[in-house]
């Protein structure tokens, strides 16, 4: 068995949307010599998804609940630095305010209470998805990549099949890190990345190239490329961060297809960083 995406077989629909209609559109797309379709997983590489999927959705819910905390104890004019580090000494800082009602007190402390949980319940599942990244070959061998870290390598070990893309350009579409092209009459139109594909790991590696971008200029880094050095002269950093987790994705397909380790080059010229 195999699953088409729904807006690969929508071009195909003639008219009307009906049960008989949307049968003879997924023939028809199935048998196009081009037709991309679902990568499979096997029921161990779904559980391990679902670890890293849990882990996003408590993680989200913690954000909740301290954006709540801080928004409530605003109100009665508590204030704290963003962060979930700030959260200890803001639940100090209204214990230690008086003028605040008993009914708010017990609702910021529940709060705290259900924040303090969460960090927890996150940190078993951290000890558990660094068990997993131990135990996983290709996980540990996309780790060496400047900015990729166990989460993202687990995703990438997990998520992506090599074999499935072409080359990592597929792989970089695939994920939605590719220009949007609007070409007509030999003109080549390209616009800002298609966000399509899977936005999770998009959002993965983009912030693992926020944080090699954030060090990139710093005397001494060796994660610093020439090709990173003169990008961030030529463009804005959002801009060249977007560039730069298109390169880790052809850098990752590239090693998970040959099972060859990292190869760093180091910038030619320091001098450039300055």
């Amino acid at each position: 068995m195999r699953l088409i995406p729904p807006q690969y077989v929508k071009p195909f629909v003639k008219r009307a949307k009906n049960d008989r209609n949307d049968a003879e559109a997924i023939c028809e797309a199935a048998g196009r010599p081009g037709m991309r379709f679902v990568l499979t997983k096997s029921a161990e590489q779904q559980a391990q998804g679902m670890v890293l999927k849990v882990r996003e959705t408590l993680v989200g819910q913690r954000t909740q609940l301290v954006n709540a905390l801080r928004g409530h104890a605003a109100e009665f004019g508590v204030i704290a630095a963003k962060g979930i580090s700030r959260v200890a000494s803001l639940l100090e800082a209204i214990e230690a305010e008086t003028t605040i009602p008993l009914e708010a007190r017990e609702m910021l402390a529940l709060l705290g209470q259900e924040i303090e949980h969460l960090d927890t319940r996150l940190k078993e599942i951290e000890t558990k998805l660094t068990a997993m990244h131990k135990a996983n070959a290709i996980s540990q061998l996309l780790a060496t990549i400047p900015g990729i870290g166990p989460i993202i390598a687990l995703t990438l070990a997990i998520e992506v099949d090599p074999s499935a893309f072409e080359s990592g350009r597929h792989l970089a579409a695939w994920i939605g890190l590719t220009p949007k092209e609007h070409s007509t009459g030999g003109k080549q139109r390209m616009g800002g990345i298609s966000r399509a594909g899977h936005e999770r790991l998009r959002q993965l590696l983009v912030t693992g190239a926020t944080a090699v971008i954030k060090l990139a200029t710093r005397p001494g880094n060796r994660f610093a490329t020439e090709w990173l050095l003169k990008l961030l002269q030529r463009r804005p950093r959002k801009l060249a961060a977007v560039a730069l987790a298109n390169k880790m994705a052809r850098i990752a397909w590239a090693m998970m297809k040959s099972g060859e380790a990292y190869r760093h080059q180091p910038a030619a010229a320091r001098a450039v960083s300055a």
